[in-house]
């Protein structure tokens, strides 16, 4: 069938008219037949099975019985009356009830025929009864196309208000296929569906709606997940190869005076082997004529800023500047601040940028920026400002890509005649499956150990309760010599609540830990960013113990003395928070611990979250258990969710299905790149109708 019958109005559908075409764009974005084709159910109403009554339970299921209304009478009640049907089968009788509607039901119900009723079943004074039932006269039942699995549609209030029920959608639903004659085109390869045994895209199509059993709707729903995610991921693999040829960026051949200096001379530690490993794929990129896109996956601790930097020197080495880009004030200054320490003997020139910068400086930075004097830019969202113009940029590396806008990173690329090679680097495990579907496009490198001598963090779950405990603890290490963090949750609905929390929790530590022995800093987001600056310094230098603060520190502070993370109310945390709060601790040799405190009152998913911070440090396991406990959507944050509003497939619950259309999309990529042979012809047809109406899924990236 050509693609037009699919984009027709949905005002054109037999059946639907003005009125019913606008609650269905507005309540349900249903504009055109393809729209309501693409109305999966959400769940089915099993009507393969037929009871009898003197076989029902007192289960309160909804059930399905075939018999004869022998007797109708109403009833008076306090309010009103009730219309009650006696109905009977040759194993027993049973009562029907209707509330409302009784002069109409009771004209249009016909005495001794028989009909299918479904519904659930009440249990009153020893007799069965079914209120309002789904009525249908035996003899349609059987000739209706409705399948014995009954569909149940998405709705929503004003839907169901105006008139447009479960069954009105479902007679739709029969109405599209009937114009349509079962002429849905195929949009599979015969050789995918041969070696997948696939049903075919009509089977499928009319299974998903009105199955014949179980095990065709079964096949039906495989059939449509594997292809929503198969296209998906066609377009991100298209996307990564037409960017390797298409997108042409300066070559980096030489590994120079710079890089080897630096490698051979000035390394703090010898490198972990997966930190060579990820080099040398930064190296084969930046050695090759076109664009490198890769995200740089490592825990927090694991030493992706000594990855960055000797990529950056590969760039100095070929003649051309580098920048690196952080979300935030305090990480820029953190990345800037280790990036000096580690030039400290070299003849590299490094310079912060940032909102704080004063303007006297700042025209000192653009002007070496100009002239190529500045080898090394660092800093936040002020990198993109149009005043800031490089002599040649060769490679950007963003950190937390995550927490920039596409618009805001698009910038950079413009700065120069080709774009930059780009590296963006995040401490936010992500797990496998989203990884392959929101950066399905980038090349991914991941460092998955961390630098020799490092102790895993030992973590525990206490109850409040238990408080005095901890503070012992505390106290101990204290006197060996070691500095605490101690996190309050912060909620932005209720930062007058956050700050009441954080006040007192700072006023009893004060009192638990009294001057002149023990010194304790404070860090909230009210205060003044020069008086932030002042009380972290302390810490840093170790002038004071404690740190109370609230999740400003969850990234951008490095103190290699703090061994313990004490964090209050850790219920209130989500797991990538609680995650990153711990990796605070642990940078230096001696053993660190993470303290979750909470209440007694855990609901299942805190449970949940809690005992997995107690079971593992690792990263990835972590951020696995965060996908099935939130979600997709809410773990990229609304910039990447796009890709993610399915139709039908779930990245969570069908990662395998997922790994399958990855593997086939790569396959079919590299025999036919261009999609030219006879038998990709239905992928291509498909795969350009997805293109020219983009409803199927949102641009990434």
């Amino acid at each position: 069938m050509n693609a037009n019958f699919l984009q027709t109005p949905i005002d054109y559908l037999k059946g639907v008219g003005p009125n019913r075409a606008d609650l269905l764009k507005k309540e349900l974005g249903i504009h055109t037949f393809q729209d309501l084709l693409n109305l999966f159910p959400n769940r089915y109403l099993d009507r393969t099975q037929y009871y009898k009554i003197g076989q029902l339970q007192q289960t309160n299921a909804e059930i399905q019985v075939i018999g004869k209304i022998t007797h109708l009478k109403m009833v008076q009640q306090q309010r009103g009356k009730r219309l009650v049907a006696t109905f009977t089968d040759e194993t027993g009788s049973m009562e029907l009830v209707w509330f409302r509607g009784h002069k109409w039901i009771k004209e249009n119900l016909k005495i001794n025929v028989p009909y299918v009723i479904f519904g659930k079943t009440n249990w009153f004074n020893g007799t069965f009864s079914m209120p309002h039932p789904d009525m249908e006269l035996l003899e349609a039942h059987e000739k209706s196309i409705r399948s014995a699995m009954q569909p149940v549609y998405p709705s929503t209030e004003k839907l169901s208000n105006s008139g447009i029920t479960n069954r009105v959608i479902g007679s739709l639903m029969q109405q599209v296929f009937l114009e349509a004659k079962k002429g849905f085109s195929e949009s599979l390869s015969k050789p995918l569906l041969e070696q997948l045994k696939l049903l075919s895209k009509n089977d499928a199509l009319f299974n998903i709606h009105f199955p014949k059993s179980q095990s065709l709707l079964a096949r039906a729903q495989y059939r449509l997940k594997f292809e929503e995610l198969f296209y998906i991921q066609l377009q991100l693999i298209r996307k990564n190869l037409l960017h390797k040829t298409k997108i042409k960026g300066y070559p980096f051949p030489v590994v120079g005076d710079h890089f080897n200096n630096f490698y051979n001379h000035h390394l703090p530690f010898e490198l972990t082997d997966a930190q060579k490993r990820v080099i040398k794929e930064i190296r084969q990129d930046l050695g090759s004529h076109a664009q490198m896109n890769r995200l740089l996956q490592g825990d927090v601790g694991s030493g992706k800023t000594i990855v960055a930097l000797l990529s950056m020197f590969i760039a100095l080495d070929n003649g051309f500047q580098a920048c690196l880009m952080a979300p935030t004030e305090i990480l820029s200054v953190q990345h800037y601040n280790n990036i000096i320490e580690l030039c400290n003997s070299l003849n590299t020139s490094v310079e912060l940028l940032t909102g704080s910068t004063k303007t006297s400086k700042r025209k000192e930075i653009h002007e070496k920026l100009k002239n190529g004097s500045l080898d090394i830019l660092i800093g936040t969202h002020a990198l993109l400002e149009d005043s800031v113009a490089f002599k040649n940029l060769g490679l950007a590396i963003i950190d937390e890509q995550h927490r920039f806008g596409v618009a805001q990173r698009s910038k950079l690329w413009h700065k120069n005649e080709y774009p930059p090679h780009v590296l963006i680097m995040t401490a936010t495990p992500i797990p496998r499956t989203l990884a392959m579907s929101v950066y399905g496009d980038l090349d991914i490198s991941i460092i998955d150990e961390l630098p020799p001598g490092r102790k895993d963090i030992k973590t525990v779950h206490r109850f409040d309760a238990n408080r005095l405990k901890v503070f012992r603890f505390l106290k101990e290490e204290i006197s060996k010599g070691r500095q605490v963090y101690i996190v309050y949750p912060l909620i932005q609905e209720s930062e007058a609540m956050d700050y009441k929390d954080l006040m007192d929790g700072y006023e009893s530590i004060v009192r638990e830990f009294p001057l002149p022995r023990y010194q304790v800093s404070i860090v909230h987001g009210q205060m003044k960013p020069a008086d932030k600056e002042y009380e972290m310094q302390r810490f840093v230098k170790g002038e004071t113990q404690i740190m109370v603060a609230t999740t400003v520190i969850e990234v951008g502070v490095d103190v290699p003395n703090a061994s313990v993370m004490v964090i209050e109310s850790a219920e209130r945390f989500g797991l990538s928070q609680l995650h990153q709060l711990r990796g605070r601790v642990g940078r230096g040799a001696a053993q660190s611990y993470c303290i979750l405190m909470s209440g007694h009152k855990l609901s299942a998913d805190a449970r949940t979250r809690l005992e997995t911070m107690v079971r593992t440090n690792d990263g990835f396991e972590i951020s696995e258990v965060d996908l099935k406990l939130r979600g997709p959507g809410d773990l990229m944050g609304t910039q990447q969710s796009g890709v993610l509003n399915l139709r039908i497939a779930d990245i969570v619950k069908d990662s395998e299905i997922l790994k399958i259309a990855r593997t086939y999309a790569l396959q079919v990529l590299k025999e036919d790149p261009n999609l030219e042979q006879p038998q990709h012809l239905p992928i291509k047809q498909t795969f350009a109708q997805l293109s020219k109406y983009k409803n199927i899924w949102n641009y990434i990236s």
